[in-house]
């Protein structure tokens, strides 16, 4: 005989295992946000605060290593600037990550409108 055992999901359980999925969601879609938003050159810290404005909830810890990953592809290009009190790096899409984000912007599409046929067919 097979005796089943079945964990009992809390209302807590359900919000945690939402919120992971959604953070998971948000993390496949930074590449995508960050590089809509160098089309002009910009340092870490204002994109932070305009990525917020617009709804993505980055930290920094999280943005300066994908920024430098980026750069390191040859998505980004930086460069300092030192006349300011304080020196800044700023980052702006290069010719191939422009290319990079055509592509995705393609696949962001093609996706969005199977997971809508999808939906559409589940709320029939």
């Amino acid at each position: 005989m097979l005796l089943t055992v079945r964990k009992v999901v809390t209302m807590n359980d359900k919000e945690k295992i939402i919120n992971n999925l959604v953070g998971e969601l948000k993390r496949g879609t930074l590449v995508l946000s960050v590089l809509l938003n160098t089309k002009e050159a910009t340092y870490g810290y204002s994109l932070v605060q305009k990525l917020q404005t617009l709804g993505v909830d980055i930290e920094q810890n999280t943005l300066y290593p994908l920024l430098r990953r980026l750069e390191k592809q040859e998505l980004l290009t930086s460069s300092w600037n030192t006349t300011e009190s304080r020196p800044r790096k700023y980052y702006q899409i290069s010719s191939m990550g422009k290319e990079v984000l055509s592509d995705l912007t393609s696949h962001w599409y093609e996706t969005n409108k199977i997971i809508n046929t999808m939906l559409e067919e589940v709320t029939k």
